[in-house]
């Protein structure tokens, strides 16, 4: 038996759905709709373990991240492709986040749609439940597999054994999220991948918690608009990604006074682009500023040497509390061959 406030609360939560899809019908039944074929293949996935949701695409078309990708923190992720219809992403967010789940957001916005029988789409919410659809005017070949937590759709594909190769990388890969992701796309274009060819990529990452403000949660978020091999750099991307957001937890743990961390986040960036002369200076301020000024001038060296403008800019650290306002330190750093 329920109490009357918990009886009220589900009325409450009942009406503000319906409300939420009777204000989006009309955006989505409008006839005259312009169809654009982004044609492409895509995978919607959370992650059971951390929570985090997330979308990657790659297609043979210019900057299909803008237009194909949605995700938001703790609500769920979507890939709305083939004749695409961008509104799929965002309405799709909102009846998520309004209690529905993923498979009835998608066949609400599906039975609003004029045109659904040349559209794409996969959905995926935050407990994990996942929803695919293809119309049926969508170009060969064409496929879809739903699976745990996740799923995989194509279209105007060279070969139909793309998503059968997605999942199977997906779920016999390792890593996070983003690198499972990334493992499904890279096994599409082995197996041929968009029967035009490629041009650009793009993946986004959240995390699992919706208290989170949209612009707060993002993991990942990485666009290749037009490039020759768009998986390649989005690889490449995808672990300077990784490797700054190592910089800014190693920030934080300098601002909160634990250099022993700050340093050891610091170096493990380092490792993933050892040809980033940022972050090795940064790294050597940080060991100066703690002391360790020997240790350090090595690594100023390197970043002098690949880039000479930061003997510039060491002398104005101390007057933002970076470095020391000590004359001497300042002098020797600026001595590091």
């Amino acid at each position: 038996p329920q109490s009357n406030a918990e009886s009220v609360a589900m009325i409450k939560q009942t009406c503000s759905v319906t409300l939420a899809l009777l204000a989006l019908l009309p955006m989505l039944a409008s006839a005259d709709r312009p169809l654009r074929p982004v044609n492409t293949y895509s995978i919607v996935a959370r992650d059971a373990a951390t929570g985090q949701l997330g979308a990657a695409v790659q297609s043979h078309w210019f900057s299909v991240g803008t237009d194909v990708i949605w995700a938001e923190p703790g609500i769920g992720a979507v890939a709305t492709q083939s004749f695409v219809d961008p509104d799929y992403g965002p309405l799709g967010l909102q009846l998520m986040r309004a209690g529905k789940n993923a498979g009835e957001a998608l066949a609400a916005l599906v039975a609003a749609d004029a045109h659904e029988n040349v559209r794409q789409v996969g959905m995926v919410d935050a407990d994990g439940n996942v929803a695919n659809h293809t119309g049926d005017m969508a170009i060969v070949e064409h496929c879809e597999i739903a699976g745990d937590g996740f799923t995989v759709q194509a279209n105007m594909m060279w070969k139909a054994t793309v998503c059968d190769a997605m999942v199977a990388a997906y779920e016999g890969g390792e890593g996070d999220l983003a690198e499972r992701m990334m493992l499904a796309l890279e096994a599409a274009e082995g197996e041929g991948g968009d029967i035009r060819g490629r041009q650009s990529a793009a993946m986004l990452v959240v995390g699992g918690d919706r208290s989170l403000a949209p612009w707060s949660g993002r993991v990942i978020d990485l666009r290749v608009d037009d490039h020759g091999t768009p998986l390649v750099e989005l690889r490449r991307l995808l672990t300077l990604n990784r490797a700054y957001n190592l910089m800014n937890e190693g920030d934080a743990y300098l601002t909160a006074g634990d250099i022993e961390a700050a340093l050891a986040v610091y170096s493990a960036a380092e490792e993933m682009v050892p040809g980033n002369h940022e972050m090795i200076f940064w790294h050597a301020v940080t060991l100066a500023g703690a002391g360790q000024v020997d240790e350090a001038m090595p690594l100023f060296s390197k970043a002098f040497s690949m880039w000479p403008r930061w003997r510039e800019i060491v002398p104005r650290l101390p007057r933002s509390g970076i470095l020391p306002d000590d004359a001497e330190l300042i002098a020797k750093i600026l001595s590091a061959d």
